[in-house]
């Protein structure tokens, strides 16, 4: 037989499986299909479709791979599974009946189970999947049982069934157990639950400065802001035994709007490198320079002979003060070591701040051509003088810094997204696209740089199918990350699909509050006709970030 005969075969394999890559048309197993029933076949076209990004395909291919499979219980895993992601519930079910006739029923299936009956309002068979969920002896059922509910459609869903599994006692014996809950409760606006959790846990840790710690940090989401300050005062004596209450107590009322006093509780007590610059930082926040200056001053008499590492802080706390030449003065007196090369990170945006920006460039440049320098130094040289370029408003400066960089560190990720970012910033979209797909092209998966393009894309074109292809692919990487999740609904709100993108929106909102995805929220409620309860997205977008573009886009957008 002639050898080319013998490629044919996988020649037209390969044709077909580019062409299931490549084009929805073919990408749907037809019941004729001859890959229909070859499982190899179906497995392979399925994964092509996920890394397209492209869900419903690769839930049809993997579905008909588990159906020709007999007995293969992974297949029927990785159907529902895909599925779930994709929210296609028949398909989820169909595979989830496959996955439960061959496989044991494991925590995962449990997961599985109660994620489709919470999304298809069947509460009771998905509290019933969660309780089991939450026996599993190896103390990590929460964590899956509360993915469960964060995954849900309906917040008010979710909501009443954690009522319930807190009512009942189903939360297992463990502390970061019933505080996870309790944050969740607290994210659902649950405060009859979250209050419940907190005597439940006084009841069974009574004492504990972390049960108190969760009691302060509800007052303060509810407004109650001096009993939480009552509180948090009870535990100050707490804090001098353990440094993990005492961290934990600063950064609660520096949350309460405190750092002066957060800043109190960190100087009192052993004190080292980490505590001093936490505690500069905290004053800075609370512009509180005479008391950066009493720190400063304490720094200053306890290193006669200052070591790099407290020269390097002495430098920080006289940065933070403003103190700039001083600053420089101990950055340039750090001897060598790891230090060294942080103090010489640190001295160009001193020299910029000292109105030296021609001082401040040649010093990036020397450290961008310095041969010794560790390579992570030289490219962040690159990315900092970019960044100052920028504040300078320096338009050109800025894009030669970047291509100057990409010269140095052809294709390097952290200056193309960069980059990316910059020219997206200034309106330059094809730009901006051309710098992210450099990156994927180098790295496919790259999910920073698909979640970036999605989001692009879906906020600034029209090219809506592009973007949701790309954002599913970053959502399929990181299905619980709450910035992914927030551009998978944005691009449904984009594609008209209101209802499904605040269902997203709000679940990514649950999980992270941040200013845009509060303004995403509220943009999809004022268009749905919701405007009061927008309104109060809105507000709370102002206060995490007034200045946010996508909130000030929303504002003009919608007129609120």
């Amino acid at each position: 037989m002639p050898a080319h005969l013998l490629l044919q075969p996988l020649v037209c394999l390969s044709l077909l499986l580019g062409l299931l890559a490549g084009a929805s048309a073919w990408a749907q197993p037809a019941p004729d299909d001859a890959l229909h029933d070859d499982v190899l076949g179906a497995t392979m076209a399925g994964e092509y479709a996920l890394q397209a990004g492209r869900l419903d395909e690769a839930v049809a291919w993997y579905l008909s791979a588990a159906r020709a499979a007999e007995g293969d219980a992974g297949l029927a895993e990785r159907a529902a599974r895909i599925a779930l992601l994709g929210n296609d519930d028949r398909r989820a079910a169909e595979a989830l009946a496959l996955w439960r006739k061959r496989g044991p029923r494991t925590i995962d299936m449990r997961a599985a189970e109660a994620t489709l009956a919470l999304r298809g309002g069947k509460l009771r068979i998905a509290r019933r999947e969660l309780e089991a969920i939450l026996r599993e002896s190896s103390g990590e059922g929460w964590r899956h049982a509360r993915a469960v509910l964060v995954s849900g459609r309906e917040p008010a869903d979710s909501a009443r069934i954690l009522k319930q599994l807190v009512s009942s006692g189903a939360i297992p014996d463990q502390l970061r157990a019933w505080v996870s809950f309790a944050d969740l409760a607290q994210r659902f606006g649950q405060a009859d639950v979250v209050a419940d959790i907190l005597a439940r846990l006084a009841a069974r840790y009574p004492g504990d400065p972390r049960v108190a710690l969760l009691h302060a940090a509800n007052l303060r989401e509810t407004g109650d802001t001096d009993r939480a300050r009552q509180v948090l005062d009870s535990l100050r004596d707490a804090a001098m035994i353990s440094p993990e209450v005492r961290f934990a107590l600063a950064a609660e009322l520096d949350s309460l709007g405190d750092p002066a006093a957060a800043e109190r509780v960190l100087a009192q007590g052993p004190q080292d490198a980490r505590i001093q610059i936490l505690r500069a930082s905290l004053l800075a926040k609370g512009e509180d320079k005479d008391g950066l200056g009493d720190l400063y001053e304490e720094l200053k008499r306890g290193a006669a002979s200052p070591e790099p590492t407290q020269r390097l802080l002495l430098g920080q706390v006289a940065e933070y003060l403003e103190r700039y030449q001083e600053a420089l003065d101990w950055y340039q007196g750090v001897p060598g070591g790891d230090q060294r090369w942080q103090a010489r990170m640190r001295i160009p945006r001193v020299l910029h701040k000292l109105g030296q920006a021609d001082d401040a460039y040649a010093a990036l440049r020397a450290l961008q051509d310095d041969a010794g320098a560790e390579e992570e130094y030289r490219r962040v040289a690159y990315l900092m003088e970019a960044e100052l370029r920028a504040e300078d408003e320096d338009v050109d400066g800025e894009a030669d810094t970047f291509a100057r960089g990409l010269a140095a560190y052809p294709d390097e990720p952290s200056l193309l997204y960069s980059r990316g970012l910059m020219w997206e910033r200034r309106d330059d979209i094809p730009r901006a696209e051309a710098d992210l797909r450099k990156i994927l092209v180098a790295d496919p998966e790259n999910v920073a740089a698909l979640n970036a393009l999605g989001y692009t894309l879906a906020d600034r074109t029209q090219r809506y199918q592009e973007a949701l292809e790309l954002i599913e692919r970053a959502r399929i990487a990181e299905p619980d990350n709450a910035a992914i999740i927030d551009s998978y609904g944005w691009v449904l709100y984009r594609l008209g699909r209101h209802q499904e993108a605040l269902v997203e929106l709000r679940r990514a909102y649950t999980m992270q509050k941040d200013a845009e995805i509060a303004a995403h929220v509220a943009e999809v409620l004022w268009v749905l006709g919701r405007k009061d309860e927008a309104r109060k997205y809105f507000d709370e977008a102002r206060k995490l970030d007034p200045d946010n573009r996508s909130l000030q886009r929303a504002l003009a957008e919608t007129g609120a």
